[in-house]
C-alpha cells in the first residue's frame, strides 16, 4: 500500500537533490526565481487489461515548484517538481484505483520578452515518478511548454503555462499488476499528460 510518508519521504529527497544541483549556478546566475504554481493536468487513457478497450483516468489538479536562475538575457535554467494525483476504474475488479505521478526535470526557457509581457518556451529532460498500489517505478522522461510571463512589479510576476510530459516505460511493464491480476495496461509503454498552470514567480 501506498503511504503518504513515502511520497512526503520522495518529495523532499526531489527538493534537496534540486537544491543541491542549483547551486553550482548561484554564483554566475543572476535573479534566482522561485515560482509555486497550481493547474489541472489532462492524462492520456490506460488500456483495459480484459478486452484492450480504453480506460478513462480522471484529470486532476496538480501542484508543483520551479526553481529558476537567469542565466543570459533571454534565457533562464529551471529545474521542475510538478505532481497530480490519478484515478481510474479497475478493468478486473471495477473498484477506484489512483496512482500518483510526481515529474522532475531539468529545462531551458527562452524568454520572448516586448515590455511587460513575456512569451516562454522550455524544453526539458528528467525522470518521472510512478506510485502505485503495488509498484513504484521512475522512468526517463521529457516535457516542453509555452507559457506566458506579466510583470507585476520588478521582482514579481503572474505565470500562465501550457505544457506536455511524455514517459518512456517498457512494454511489458507490471505498473497496475498485482500478481496474476492487472487493473490495466499502458499502451505501447508510453505516458503523456498534459497541463494548463498558474503561477506567481518570486525573484530574488
Amino acid at each position: 500500500m501506498r503511504t503518504s510518508l513515502t511520497s512526503a519521504n520522495l518529495i523532499c529527497i526531489l527538493l534537496i537533490n534540486s537544491v543541491l544541483l542549483l547551486l553550482p549556478f548561484t554564483s554566475h546566475a543572476r535573479d534566482i526565481e522561485i515560482t509555486p504554481f497550481i493547474g489541472q493536468m489532462f492524462s492520456a487513457d490506460l488500456i483495459n487489461s480484459q478486452n484492450g478497450t480504453d480506460l478513462v483516468v480522471t484529470d486532476d489538479k496538480n501542484y508543483g515548484l520551479a526553481i529558476a536562475w537567469q542565466d543570459s538575457p533571454n534565457g533562464q535554467g529551471q529545474i521542475l517538481l510538478n505532481t497530480v494525483s490519478h484515478d481510474f476504474v479497475s478493468s478486473s475488479d471495477l473498484q477506484e484505483q489512483s496512482f500518483d505521478i510526481t515529474y522532475l526535470h531539468f529545462s531551458g526557457v527562452t524568454q520572448l520578452k516586448q515590455q511587460n509581457y513575456v512569451t516562454t518556451i522550455s524544453l526539458g529532460i528528467g525522470a518521472t515518478y510512478f506510485e502505485t498500489d503495488s509498484k513504484d517505478e521512475i522512468y526517463p522522461s521529457l516535457t516542453m511548454a509555452f507559457g506566458t510571463r506579466y510583470e507585476l512589479s520588478k521582482n514579481v510576476a503572474l505565470v500562465t503555462e501550457l505544457r506536455g510530459y511524455a514517459s518512456y516505460i517498457e512494454e511489458d511493464n507490471q505498473l497496475f499488476c498485482q500478481e496474476s491480476i492487472c487493473h490495466a495496461l499502458l499502451e505501447d509503454g508510453l505516458w503523456l499528460d498534459g497541463s494548463i498552470s498558474v503561477g506567481l514567480a518570486i525573484k530574488f
